[in-house]
């Protein structure tokens, strides 16, 4: 068993995404002693990310770039715990962060335990993911310039990456469940400008494949049959589910889907609580926004520290 001083930190991170990677390393260069979380649920979306090439200075997978952000927290001085925080509280001028394997004592806390994005659970949505399955067109997109790629969804996500991918050269068919899009009027307006076709009244049955996705196959709810199309990738925009339980008892506020509200400081209306990244619901889940979102709520968190706890 560690002994108190090796579970007292200035500063405790929950989660080791782009965003808590992020902030652990600029919270080291601050002097202050840090201590970030990793658990596997949900797991960071970056490591689903099979290339990356909109990362300034970097092209590889998802995985080896956030190992590298991780390494080089761990290098500059911060710990790295894998295990799973499963309760905040405040006990006088700390919190209390009780993990799966013990308690913990900090000065300021940052919340970067990102958000899952919904699966729509069909056959095969599993197997294919990251062959031609994928959950970012932004991210993915460029593999499948001039082939055939259905977007599932319907909400302002589905078509905003229905638009990015008809831009960069997709051929890009829309599927939705109704006969209207919920999307803003706005989106919408852009969307049809395109011409991208839309297949109404349908859900996804399952993905089918060899070695990558192959076809999409799909059940007309007025016509009440199965049909499918033959497609190179398959990209769900239903939503992200933000992980962010975690501050439910703390009193941290949050909108209507669960995302953490923050003002321009990632400060939220609890002081000493911060939150970074996707469990924040910021315009751009990006790995490079996310990284910023960790910078800013690192030095909010440092200037917290030195004006409350300044000798």
């Amino acid at each position: 068993m560690e002994d108190l001083e090796n579970r007292e930190f200035d500063l405790v991170i929950v989660g080791a995404g782009p965003a808590g990677a992020t902030a652990a390393i600029y919270g080291v260069r601050y002097g202050l002693k840090v201590a970030f979380f990793e658990t596997v649920d949900p797991i960071s979306q970056l490591t689903l990310t099979p290339f990356i090439e909109n990362f300034p200075g970097f092209e590889g997978n998802g995985f080896d770039l956030l190992q590298k952000m991780k390494d080089q927290a761990t290098k500059f001085g911060a710990v790295h715990k894998f295990e799973s925080v499963e309760e905040i509280s405040k006990e006088g001028d700390r919190f209390i962060v009780k993990s799966d394997n013990g308690v913990y004592r900090a000065k300021a806390v940052i919340i970067a335990t990102g958000g899952k994005h919904r699966e729509v659970g069909i056959p095969g949505e599993k197997e294919f993911a990251g062959k031609g399955v994928s959950y970012c067109a932004t991210c993915d997109g460029n593999f499948f310039r001039g082939k055939k790629v259905a977007v599932i969804g319907g909400g302002n996500t589905a078509v905003e990456e229905a638009i990015y991918l008809k831009e960069i050269g997709c051929d890009v068919v829309l599927v939705h469940r109704r006969d209207e899009l919920r999307a803003d009027k706005a989106y919408q307006d852009e969307f049809f400008r395109r011409n991208i076709p839309v297949i109404w009244n349908s859900v996804p049955v399952r993905v089918e494949g060899g070695e990558v996705v192959e076809r999409l196959v799909l059940y007309n709810r007025i016509e009440q049959k199965e049909f499918s199309i033959d497609v190179s990738a398959v990209f769900v925009a239903v939503g992200i589910t933000p992980a962010t339980d975690i501050v439910s008892k703390l009193g941290v506020e949050r909108d209507e889907r669960g995302y953490i509200k923050v003002n321009k400081k990632q400060e939220t209306n609890v002081p000493g609580i911060f939150a970074a990244g996707d469990c924040c619901d910021n315009p751009l889940k990006q790995a490079i926004t996310a990284c910023g979102d960790g910078a800013v709520a690192a030095n909010s968190a440092f200037e917290f520290i030195k004006l409350r706890f300044q000798k």
